[in-house]
């Protein structure tokens, strides 16, 4: 059986720079939504010289209220962890007002197959116009006054997902990959469920105590969290699993038959999470489909 997960569904307020650690700060953005929580948190590191993790979607006069936040302190860095469109576009005004170089992710992750292109929902969410002045891989250093941002990679919400270590204060700004409030959406062609699994398993190896999500409260167990998150996502691709062979055939009928109670303005995002593991299951032989799988494919056991 899974090990439950110890969700933290306590509710960040928008708008205000709250000291979290001798190190790290968050600015909450105001842009709530069921994909956001209570919005998108935007990471302060340092003091004088600061470094800015995730400025996020570019609402107007966002990039303003942190700079007013901060006062006569100075952003000298701009980190993004990854390109969905509530992250990353308020590095380019943030940019544009101090100067700031922008490091981290890669340019948005071109799609993996013949699926590209086809679901609105997922171009609506990719920022295509990202372009860091510093591209970070696994290991790459940011030197900052007085701590070091480590890039961790961990595809899988997106394909280009960097997560940063803060040694300092054994934290690690987790982006989108964990997040204590709910589970992350992993949604091909941008996503991919074999990539997420196994960035999950390299972060429970690892050795911080603390993670600083991109929405919600801390993770203040991680490898609790991770080994429930694990448990969760394999216990999901079982029931899938058992689900085609009975003879449930697609997508909209597996979420239905899987998400009993789930809201109607989350049935495209569980959609999208069955979708990830159908992929998944066919490219381990388990599940066959006519042509590569889809949002709107037929399945049937192998």
């Amino acid at each position: 059986m899974a090990e439950d997960i110890p969700f933290d569904r306590s509710r960040p307020e928008p708008g205000q720079l709250i000291p979290l650690s001798p190190l790290v700060r968050r600015f909450v953005i105001a842009n709530p939504g069921p994909f956001t929580f209570t919005g998108t948190c935007c990471y302060i590191v340092g003091q004088g010289r600061v470094t800015v993790i995730d400025p996020g979607p570019g609402l107007d006069g966002e990039a303003e209220a942190i700079l007013a936040a901060l006062g006569d302190e100075t952003v000298s860095q701009i980190v993004v962890t990854h390109t969905h469109r509530d992250h990353s576009p308020g590095a380019r005004r943030l940019k544009a007002l101090t100067g700031a170089s922008i490091s981290g992710c890669a340019p948005h992750w071109a799609a993996r197959g013949p699926a590209a292109g086809e679901h609105s929902m997922l171009d609506a969410s990719a920022d295509r116009e990202h372009r860091p002045d510093r591209l970070m891989q696994e290991g790459d250093i940011l030197d900052g006054a007085g701590f070091r941002l480590v890039a961790v990679e961990t595809p899988g919400h997106t394909m280009n997902h960097l997560c940063f270590a803060l040694p300092e204060e054994s934290a690690l700004f987790s982006g989108d990959h964990v997040m204590a409030w709910s589970t992350s959406i992993v949604a091909p062609p941008d996503g991919s469920m074999a990539a997420y699994m196994a960035s999950l398993e390299k972060l429970r190896g690892r050795p911080e105590t603390v993670f600083w999500p991109g929405h919600g409260g801390p993770v203040s167990d991680p490898q609790r969290f991770v080994r429930g998150l694990l448990g969760h996502r394999r216990m999901r691709e079982t029931s899938i699993l058992a689900a085609v062979r009975a003879g449930t055939p697609d997508i909209p009928s597996l979420v239905d038959q899987l998400y009993d109670g789930l809201a109607p303005q989350l049935k495209g995002a569980a959609a999208l999470s069955v979708y990830a593991h159908l992929e998944d299951l066919v490219s381990q032989g388990l599940i066959r489909t006519d042509g590569p799988p889809t949002l709107d494919g037929r399945y049937a056991a192998s």
